[in-house]
């Protein structure tokens, strides 16, 4: 997996919103588009150390959220995973070389 086409899943989800009815789904793939470019980063032939902040910003998610996925947890902590999405958006914006 390349960081680009993880980031580009992981912008899929901008402008998606927690809505009745697709909150779970939302909230869920928010979730994994981020530990997909976790994974992406962390094998990325530039190294993980290319990658400090956005590493950093999920390992934070993580240590709050546990390994439950579960859409009440995940709706617990849900401006935390939000947050952390858009706070990666940032960082990788203005990083283009490292997704185009």
């Amino acid at each position: 997996m390349k960081v680009r086409d993880a980031f580009a899943g992981l912008q899929a989800t901008l402008k998606d919103t927690c809505t009745p009815g697709t909150c779970a789904y939302f909230l869920g793939r928010v979730h994994d588009e981020l530990h997909r470019l976790d994974r992406a980063m962390k094998t990325d032939p530039k190294g993980a150390g290319h990658f400090p902040e956005p590493i950093a910003l999920i390992k934070a998610l993580d240590a709050e959220v546990g390994g439950d996925r579960s859409f009440e947890n995940l709706k617990k902590h849900q401006t935390m995973l939000i947050s952390t999405r858009d706070r990666i958006n940032t960082w990788m914006q203005g990083h283009p070389d490292d997704y185009r």
